[in-house]
């Protein structure tokens, strides 16, 4: 089970939303690169790292701040957030990060992500957002009208390297992680499955642990208000 300690960038600070709302957030003090340093003092090796105001605007706005997180702590990273073109993607892969999550562009344009798949080959990595059931996009802004499952069935064969499932409603809600859902994702995915969204314990990651064709959970809100200790959830990163 590998654990994503999760960094969202906004302002160039940390910061974690409720739900993916952008008027409800809490700020912390921590710098994004002091937040890196401490999940990698602590021996996590993998990072999840979302750009929230790429992902408002549908550009690579904090591409140096990420570049220099890469840099310094030689950690698994994904990143996702407003990336919508090849150009962009490109960056990520030269700045050294594992795997570029493609969300609003993919779903609104299947081509896109079957040609960013074929020209990264296992780099790139799809995130499904969902609200009860429905995709959504934009920074979680709007509704697809398109269900995660009937999505995931047409481009299942495009060659996806990592798919994360989130339930926004549980997102920084901290009632853990709607397994119901992301167990018929990862049975039906022919890639591996991140849950994300509404961790709240060790015990959701002892969970997951259990769910066939999941690679690993990510783990922000829990982290940042002092509900999972990074030394009990390391323990649990494999």
């Amino acid at each position: 089970m590998k654990i994503f300690p999760a960094i969202d960038i906004k302002d160039k600070k940390c910061v974690r939303l409720i739900k993916g709302d952008f008027d409800n957030k809490t700020e912390y003090k921590m710098s994004p690169l002091e937040q890196a340093a401490k999940y990698k003092d602590h021996g996590f090796k993998n990072l999840h790292i979302v750009d929230l105001d790429g992902a408002l605007i549908g550009e690579t706005v904090n591409l140096e701040i990420i570049q220099d997180i890469v840099g310094k702590f030689n950690l698994k990273v994904e990143v996702g957030g407003g990336i919508r073109n090849s150009d962009s993607i490109q960056k990520y892969i030269d700045a050294g990060v594992e795997k570029v999550i493609l969300g609003s562009a993919a779903i609104k344009d299947k081509n896109f992500l079957k040609e960013s798949c074929e020209k990264f080959q296992n780099h790139i990595a799809l995130g499904l957002d969902a609200k009860e059931g429905y995709l959504s996009v934009s920074g979680w802004k709007e509704s697809s009208n398109q269900l995660a499952l009937d999505y995931l069935k047409e481009i299942n064969d495009f060659g996806v390297s990592r798919l994360i499932y989130t339930d926004i409603n549980r997102d920084g809600m901290k009632q853990s992680p709607n397994f119901n859902e992301t167990m018929k994702v990862a049975k039906m995915s022919n890639c591996p499955v991140i849950v994300s969204g509404g961790v709240s314990s060790i015990d959701d990651i002892k969970k997951a642990k259990n769910l066939e064709n999941v690679e690993g959970i990510i783990v922000g809100k829990a982290i940042y208000d002092g509900d999972i200790k990074l030394e009990e959830l390391v323990k649990e990163d494999a």
